[in-house]
């Protein structure tokens, strides 16, 4: 748990100072809502309930919809969930590296 918990607070340390210009760089923001969504069915289906599309909202809205949903999932996900869940969160942030 503590390692998807470190993984979500490094991943918004990075990107919730971004202005508007960063996120439209390389697709970031259509990257960071990829994330959204599959932690949003990650959540989903830990808890039992139907996948549901995320509304896709303005990009510097974006950190805090990780934010929300990585609680849910901290709240609601078995520990294997929580690994998938730190592993897309550290190959999104690989991926904004580079």
């Amino acid at each position: 748990m503590t390692d998807f918990a470190t993984s979500v607070d490094r991943l918004l340390n990075q990107i919730r100072v971004w202005e508007q210009p960063r996120w439209n760089q390389d697709d970031r923001a259509a990257r960071t809502f990829a994330l959204v969504q599959r932690l949003a069915d990650l959540g989903a289906d830990a808890e039992g309930r139907p996948r549901r599309e995320v509304p896709r909202e303005h990009d510097m809205i974006l950190p805090d919809q990780v934010r929300v949903l990585a609680d849910d999932l901290l709240a609601a996900g078995p520990e294997s969930v929580l690994v998938e869940a730190a592993a897309a969160v550290d190959e999104l942030r690989a991926a904004l590296n580079r």
